[in-house]
């Protein structure tokens, strides 16, 4: 029995640490320069002030051909909830992507 223990315990362990070389930090992203920052909220909401640089798809007008499969894909949105779910769109459209979260949370350059 332990020696079963020791044995889910190395391989937890070493699938762990793959998964965790899989994912980007931000500022990995953005030093790549092969990103699209894509806010997600109304016309209106991106209007009134946005990341510096992002472009304004609403998250219910996302789909397969808008966007290129070949840079990472960030979204935010005013709470959370919105790019939450362009995230998960993105995902199984087979994008690679990373969800900011809500605006007010962000941190980079805003007009």
């Amino acid at each position: 029995m332990i020696k079963f223990l020791t044995i889910f315990v190395v391989i937890f362990a070493i699938c762990g640490c793959q998964n965790g070389n899989k994912e980007r930090t931000l500022d990995e992203i953005l030093s790549s320069d092969s990103y699209i920052i894509v806010d997600v909220r109304t016309k209106e909401e991106y209007n009134n002030s946005h990341v510096v640089g992002s472009i304004n798809i609403p998250y219910d007008e996302i789909d397969n051909t808008l966007l290129d499969k070949n840079k990472t894909i960030i979204v935010y949105c005013q709470s959370g909830n919105r790019s939450k779910i362009a995230y998960d769109n993105l995902i199984s459209l087979g994008y690679d992507v990373y969800d900011l979260g809500a605006f007010s949370s962000i941190t980079l350059e805003k007009e």
